[in-house]
């Protein structure tokens, strides 16, 4: 595909890092390793590893949490039922077995760890993992209870098993709660923060918070309270708030970090073929999606009954369709993202089991239709939208190359930089027109699709309610069938990309990097980046003091 000059232009000058130019042929994206293996014998015992993210996480409460970077901090404290391994199976974590169901799959018995004990010491036992699991489902600003599908009733059975009881089956059940709906939480520490629990937040995990300042850092210390505490090798973890790419890359060449959470596809080459050859990079393929969500119906907040917006964009399918059709994603993806991305039209992750064609069926760029459309729902040329993007230099190197992309279109956007948290607020408020946002992917679908597609579900930010689309995904999730799962969730991605109210434009890799001086770390399927069994390799790294008051943590 011949890629607009125009465009190739304006993206040299508003990046800050230097535009390749890739050629006119479709190329995929590239490939690397997304795991730094820890042999045996190599594990230099203790501490402080120093994790940059890239986002400042929002509260950590499991009930309550949305970010990906919250999801990178709670890996380390806050253990699940179950846990996926590096090939995407489910396994027990806090859970000793996989669910055995009844016959008619609407109840489930959990048996659980007898050693597992809370960061605040006290025992974790089934009437805590009723108490949690229930708090996910019942609290008023709870993010999982549209995830954990039509349960009915928690029982506990004995101290160490719990039944689940479904009103019908619920295949993705297993699947999300091997997430955020399946860390249990101390109920003694429910009891005495209450909705404060993200202050002080007590899991069963290898380590446990001791500080948290806000847009800084979070320091977490081995808990000897837990059940693998001889398998831990490191002291401490200091996660650091650095947004900017640059500076995230020049602490981790001079290792006063000593991984990040995501490497800029600008930067990453450099930074991982560097001549010293002291950065491991990490790289895997993403279940996730990225692009523009569109509000057509967020007036009062996320997950609540939709309303009218009286914008062009709300009210007129034809002009979703218009503007789907006036992104030129190949090229985009390739100059912007330096070929490390792929483009993308639909929610779901050709890797994923559940996806068949099309998941990779994309509407032909097409600025002349896209025209038309508008000409022929007779609205005022150009479409005027804001477009609210975080302020970070790769988010906003994209949406000024968007902006430039769809102006032969009839679009004329104008781009609304905002800090992470206050995105986020503004996103489930719903004061916006557009927003440049994505989601990291789970292992099953309904975790990706449901959640941003069903009415009133808990990342519904566009405000969507469309009787079809929700029955697919219902379906889709009453059904344990796989080959009917499939057939659903391609009729739902169908009718996703009919609807618009997500335009997705690209997938990422997870990129990520490590020092040399550092193994044991991970990309799991799902995108997170594991830290909890890492390990020092080199005895000078891990009695190096890195004094964090003094890093350069860049401005978010």
């Amino acid at each position: 595909m011949k890629k607009s000059l125009a465009l190739l232009s304006l993206v040299a000058l508003v990046g800050c890092s230097e535009v390749q130019e890739i050629g006119e042929q479709e190329v995929d994206a590239r490939e690397g390793e997304s795991s730094v293996p820890l042999a045996a014998d190599e594990a230099v015992e203790g501490g402080d590893l120093v994790m940059a993210l890239s986002q400042e996480p929002d509260a950590l409460d499991p009930t309550t949490a949305r970010t990906r970077a919250g999801r990178m901090v709670f890996e380390s404290m806050c253990e699940k039922l179950y846990d996926i391994d590096a090939e995407g199976e489910i396994i027990p974590m806090l859970a000793t077995e996989l669910p055995d169901y009844s016959e008619d799959e609407t109840v489930l018995r959990i048996p659980l760890r007898e050693d597992a004990v809370f960061s605040d010491g006290t025992p974790m036992d089934a009437e805590a993992v009723r108490t949690s699991l229930e708090r996910h489902l019942e609290h008023p600003t709870s993010a999982r209870s549209s995830d954990m599908g039509p349960i009915e009733e928690i029982r506990v059975v004995d101290d160490h098993e719990i039944e689940i009881e479904l009103a019908e089956p619920f295949a993705p059940l297993v699947a999300t709660l091997s997430d955020r709906a399946g860390m249990i939480m101390s109920p003694q520490a429910l009891d005495e923060l209450g909705d404060d629990f993200a202050q002080a937040p007590s899991c069963v995990g290898p380590f446990a918070l001791v500080e948290r300042v806000p847009q800084t850092r979070i320091d977490v210390v081995a808990d000897p309270h837990y059940y693998g505490a001889d398998e831990v090798h490191l002291d401490s973890i200091t996660y650091v708030i650095m947004p900017d790419h640059n500076i995230r890359a020049a602490n981790l060449r001079s290792r006063d970090v000593h991984l990040t959470d995501t490497v800029s596809p600008q930067e990453f080459d450099a930074l991982v073929d560097d001549a010293t050859g002291e950065v491991n990079g990490l790289v895997l393929d993403s279940l996730g999606f990225q692009g523009l969500t569109l509000n057509i119906g967020n007036v009062d907040g996320t997950g609540q009954p939709p309303g009218e917006i009286d914008t062009v964009v709300a009210q007129e399918p034809a002009v979703r369709e218009a503007l789907s059709l006036a992104i030129d994603r190949d090229s985009l993806v390739d100059v912007v993202f330096n070929n490390w991305y792929v483009s993308a039209c639909t929610p779901m992750s050709p890797i994923s089991t559940f996806a068949d064609e099309r998941a990779t069926d994309c509407p032909e760029h097409d600025p002349d239709r896209a025209m038309e459309l508008l000409e022929d729902a007779g609205v005022d040329i150009p479409v005027e939208i804001d477009l609210t993007v975080r302020n970070d230099q790769d988010s906003l190197r994209y949406a000024q190359a968007l902006q430039a992309s769809v102006e032969d279109a009839g679009f004329e956007f104008t781009i609304r930089p905002m800090e992470w948290t206050a995105l986020l607020d503004a996103q489930d408020r719903g004061d916006f027109d557009a927003i440049l946002v994505g989601w990291g992917g789970m292992i099953d679908p309904h975790n990706n699709l449901h959640n941003y597609f069903s009415t009133g579900a808990g990342n519904n930010y566009s405000g969507l309610s469309d009787p079809e689309i929700d029955e697919y995904l219902d379906e889709a999730a009453r059904t344990v069938d796989h080959d009917e799962r499939v057939e659903l969730y391609g009729q739902a991605v169908e009718r996703a990309g009919e609807l618009n109210n997500i335009i997705v434009t690209y997938r990422l890799s997870n990129l990520g990097a490590a020092h040399e001086s550092i193994a044991g770390v991970w990309f799991s399927p799902d995108g997170i980046l594991r830290v909890s069994g890492a390990a020092f390799v080199d005895t000078e790294a891990a009695e190096e003091e890195i004094d964090i008051d003094e890093l350069d943590l860049g401005d978010d």
